[in-house]
């Protein structure tokens, strides 16, 4: 879908969903709506399946049941025509970019071009430039994959993600190698290109600090389902177990090194007493760095004044809350 030369983001919806290879189960009844424009993260711990989740939604890989609807369109269903085209409303970012080793920058962007558009080169050559350009990488053209840093490898990915305009964007675990100063570049670029481009993207994640501080929207996959998928705000607030220890990165709670604990590891914690200290500060959510906020953005505090919800003290600490009516939250 296209709007004045620019993707608009399409809505995104799975119905359960059910995916295991062999006898072995991955998720099953995985059920939730990307909304159009917006950023969500899906979170979970390693081995839940994030990234075949995002193979599935692309339709690389075919869940056992259950339906993902792209618009109109529930790409299970389709033929492999059908599904051709449905692919080329996705760009996808993965983890290590997925650079042609042999190519330059330049070549490795504007190759989706060259493969899936009969767009003459001084068209593609624009197109490059500009989404070089978007992710901070003029200059950098000749240079092959090795000669860059993973950072730059990482944005190199990020513009051939963008080169066809793209409706929805997925992001396989992108701060993957990156150091903390990197990732928080990154970051910034996210919800930067968000904002430019209206598309809808969904970021595959560990990192904590993303998913408290960019999104719209967090998902956690927790053995085997979907424990919750909502507005930022509603998970870092929920005292839900598993979504309260995950998002805090605390070790009391459900989840233990072999994923789950077992029943006497439970009973021995409760035993001991031990509680999970209160919920940290709701962070206030990143903006584009020019300053004017995104279409999809939410005032800080306007779904917990919503649903009557106290956010955690300290929340928002350098902004006034104000609720959907425009009121300010006391």
């Amino acid at each position: 879908m296209r709007l004045a030369g620019r993707a608009v983001g399409i809505e995104v919806r799975v119905e359960r969903l059910t995916k295991s290879f062999g006898r072995q189960p991955v998720w099953a009844d995985v059920t939730l709506t990307l909304p159009a424009g917006e950023i969500s993260v899906l979170l979970g711990p390693s081995g839940t399946g994030k990234s075949v989740f995002l193979k599935t939604l692309v339709g690389l890989l075919k869940p056992d049941r259950g339906s993902v609807w792209i618009g109109e369109r529930d790409l299970p269903r389709l033929s492999e025509r059908e599904l051709y085209e449905v692919r080329r409303l996705f760009g996808v970012l993965f983890q290590d970019g997925a650079l042609f080793g042999s190519m330059n920058v330049y070549d490795n962007v504007a190759f989706p071009l060259r493969e899936h558009t009969r767009k003459r080169e001084p068209e593609i050559r624009a197109i490059v430039e500009e989404k070089l350009e978007m992710v901070g990488l003029r200059g950098a053209e000749n240079k092959l994959p090795g000669q860059i840093s993973g950072g730059m490898r990482k944005r190199a990915g990020l513009a051939r993600a963008l080169v066809l305009d793209p409706s929805i964007i997925l992001f396989d675990e992108p701060d993957s190698g990156l150091d903390p100063v990197r990732t928080a570049y990154l970051n910034q670029l996210i919800v930067d290109l968000n904002q430019q481009t209206d598309a809808t993207f969904l970021i595959v994640t560990h990192d904590i600090n993303t998913a408290r501080t960019v999104p719209d929207n967090i998902g956690l996959l927790y053995h085997g389902h979907l424990a919750m998928f909502g507005p930022r705000e509603m998970l870092l607030s929920s005292t839900e177990p598993v979504v309260r220890q995950f998002l805090n990165a605390q070790r009391i709670g459900p989840i233990g090194m072999a994923e789950e604990k077992d029943a006497t590891e439970l009973r021995a914690e409760a035993e001991s007493g031990a509680e999970l200290p209160p919920l940290p500060p709701i962070p206030l959510q990143l903006q584009p760095s020019n300053g004017l906020p995104r279409r999809a953005q939410r005032a800080p505090g306007e779904w917990c004044y919503a649903n009557g919800v106290t956010p955690p003290l300290g929340s928002f600490s350098s902004s006034r809350l104000v609720g959907a009516n425009g009121r300010e939250m006391t």
